[in-house]
């Protein structure tokens, strides 16, 4: 069986690093380390021209995605964002094919219309992200939401951050379980309470690595897994080179086991 699909967002290098070096100067390492996919990050962007990533990109024979800390929903609005048509023209001057948003307040009252409307003016695919947030970080609201789409067959997905779901003391297990079907990405990322005791990303041990295959058996075969963790020592190419790695076998031994 081939190998999965890894992508790196660039958040992972340190967002002083990558403004101070600019996206642009990972292209290269994020393919001599065999990641598929890169992520942009809208909120790290110092250089102006997004379309000169396009080309460089493509050279590279790399995916892109262009993540935004938008939220999808605004609270006390029934409509979309006013800023996701202007988003996605950003990612669509980047050569993304994918735009990654967070859910935001999302409510019985939404106007999934009018984001079909947007949706439709445009070739890029939507990913909802679930966040840190009371209002987006939380299983019963996406529920809702995925069920909405799912019945207007809106061209969009989600993206699953394992991670993400303890700032809310969610259950990644029972979110998968009821989402699993829905995902097209998946954020990868261990928690941990620092000093200070506030929850931080970390690379993944052992067993964290463990919960990830379990939390991927929910999920499309597949699917595209992202490095959304701190990549930071002397070698970063090798040191990226080892994660993709690991991501990209990650199931593949059950999976293997499984068509025996």
């Amino acid at each position: 069986m081939s190998l999965h699909p890894v992508s790196i967002s660039l958040s992972s290098y340190g967002a002083d690093c990558v403004r101070e070096l600019g996206q642009a100067s990972f292209i290269s390492l994020l393919a001599e380390a065999d990641a598929t996919r890169i992520e942009l990050r809208e909120e790290l962007f110092t250089e102006a021209n997004h379309a000169a990533l396009a080309p460089a990109i493509a050279a590279h024979r790399l995916e892109c995605l262009y993540s935004s800390p938008l939220e999808l929903w605004l609270t006390g609005h029934n409509l979309p964002n006013p800023e996701l048509d202007a988003t996605l023209l950003r990612a669509k001057a980047c050569g993304a094919r994918w735009l990654k948003v967070s859910l935001g307040h999302f409510s019985d009252s939404s106007d999934l219309t009018a984001l079909a409307d947007c949706l439709a003016r445009h070739t890029i695919r939507l990913l909802v992200e679930n966040d840190q947030t009371v209002q987006g970080g939380r299983i019963e609201p996406f529920c809702r939401f995925m069920t909405a789409v799912e019945e207007l067959n809106l061209p969009l997905g989600l993206t699953f951050d394992i991670g993400n779901w303890q700032w809310q003391e969610q259950s990644a297990t029972s979110a998968a379980k009821q989402l699993g079907r829905y995902v097209e990405y998946v954020h990868c990322k261990a928690v941990t309470r620092n000093a200070q005791g506030k929850l931080i990303a970390i690379p993944p041990q052992a067993s964290d690595l463990q919960v990830w295959e379990q939390l991927l058996q929910q999920f499309t075969y597949g699917v595209p897994r992202a490095i959304e963790y701190p990549l930071q020592g002397d070698d970063l190419l090798e040191l990226s080179r080892q994660h993709i790695n690991t991501l990209a076998h990650l199931g593949l031994e059950q999976e293997c086991a499984r068509h025996a």
